[in-house]
């Protein structure tokens, strides 16, 4: 018998603020989180900005020597995971550790450790580099430090689905619990991208704005004058329980999630689906998987990337999947406000969709100036709103066809 599947704990580091409460006030009052880069110079890039994580101290959560050893993604999940630890109320004694698992998504990991490295090798050769490269550069280390840290004995894994990782990371978390396999799960994503590398690739892909004049408007989501993402870092971590275990610990249940769905375009590896064919096919297979009508869901918290095909596909595999009650549920992308966070994206955006179900509150697009006749749904517009929401969406689709998304229900008994 399929298990009930519920949020217990959130936890989040982001371009916002570094608490779950901060960042969703500031996505409910519209603030922006992007500006110039100042971790590296940027004199020579087309795109100079992004969403940084701002007055991150991993010594507020870590020892001194533990944060050293880590990458900065890693010390992101570490912060998050604690946070969502202590929202949980959640007493790691009185877990059976073997039923308790950490599934976290990263679409690039240790990305400034390899970098540096790099740089050390060809100054000064290959017996200067440094012991703890590979356990700081590889991608599931952050799942296995929180394993070790708060002793997580269960399923241990880490999904790779680039800009889907996080959602693809929530799915297979509450299909895990749901079926049996566990009964606590610590999931979400953590990224920190904004390198000289990655800034580089993305520059080259051309798939980045140059709005660099005016970086607070650089991110417009389905606006017809949008140009490019821009890039993001943090993490967002849920702890995810059976409804059982929940309830026999007096856990404060924050939300359900009830559906799942994960596709591949199977088309190309940068460019999405024509139509949004398989982005379509996940929100049908969630909703599917929730057994309900596509009318009863309220919010969609769209991937809404800000680059030209994203934006109106999306919109139309909305239309595919919602035909006429896609002009009445609401639609907006936070990354226009916090960036895209790549594999991390989905983490953060689930906690909004778990904010917005819990205060019947939905927070906006911003920087949506001039409307394009290709995506004509209701994107909250610049300013959010109260709203009745029981059912809500949230989407990540990823370079390499990968489609994922979930959906979450207002908690009841």
């Amino acid at each position: 018998m399929p298990r009930r599947v519920v949020v217990t704990g959130m936890g989040a580091i982001t371009p916002l603020g570094n608490s779950v409460d901060i960042f969703w006030e500031a996505l409910k009052d519209g603030k922006n989180g992007i500006d110039k880069i100042d971790k590296f110079d940027v004199e020579d890039y087309p795109t100079q900005m992004a969403a940084q994580v701002k007055d991150f101290d991993p010594t507020d959560y870590l020892d001194r020597k533990e944060a050293r050893r880590m990458d900065l993604f890693c010390q992101f999940a570490m912060a998050a995971t604690y946070q969502a630890m202590e929202n949980a109320n959640l007493d790691t004694e009185k877990l059976d550790k073997e039923r308790f698992g950490v599934i976290l998504g990263s679409g690039i990991g240790g990305l400034e450790t390899m970098e540096n490295q790099a740089k050390v090798l060809f100054s000064r050769g290959p017996n200067r580099i440094s012991p703890f490269l590979v356990p700081m550069m590889i991608v599931n280390m952050a799942a296995g430090q929180i394993s070790i840290a708060v002793g997580a004995k269960g399923i241990n894994t880490t999904v790779v689905t680039a800009c889907a990782s996080a959602t693809n990371a929530i799915g297979e978390a509450f299909k895990t619990i749901r079926y049996g396999e566990a009964d606590v799960i610590i999931t979400g994503g953590s990224e920190a991208p904004i390198t000289p590398l990655a800034l580089a690739g993305f520059c080259s892909m051309k798939a980045m704005s140059t709005r660099n004049q005016d970086p607070t408007t650089a991110s417009r989501p389905f606006d017809a004058d949008r140009d490019g993402f821009v890039i993001g870092e943090g993490a967002g971590i849920l702890i995810l329980e059976s409804y059982e275990h929940a309830v026999n610990r007096g856990a404060n249940i924050l939300a359900e999630i009830v559906g799942y769905g994960a596709t591949a375009d199977a088309y190309h590896i940068t460019a999405p689906a024509p139509e949004g064919e398989g982005a379509a096919r996940a929100m049908r297979e969630a909703i599917q998987y929730a057994a309900i009508e596509p009318d009863m869901v309220d919010y969609i918290n769209a991937h809404g990337t800000s680059t030209p095909y994203n934006d109106k596909f999306e919109t139309t595999a909305i239309k595919t999947i919602f035909g006429d009650h896609a002009y009445k549920l609401a639609v907006s992308s936070t990354k226009s406000m916090t960036g895209h966070l790549l594999g991390a994206a989905g983490g953060i955006e689930t906690i909004a969709v778990v904010k917005s179900l819990q205060e019947q509150f939905i927070p906006p697009t911003i920087n949506y100036t001039t409307p394009d006749p290709d995506c004509d749904l209701d994107y909250v517009p610049n300013k959010g709103r109260p709203a009745k929401v029981e059912y809500a969406m949230s989407n990540s689709l990823g370079f390499g066809g990968h489609n994922a998304s979930i959906l979450l229900k207002r908690f009841s008994e």
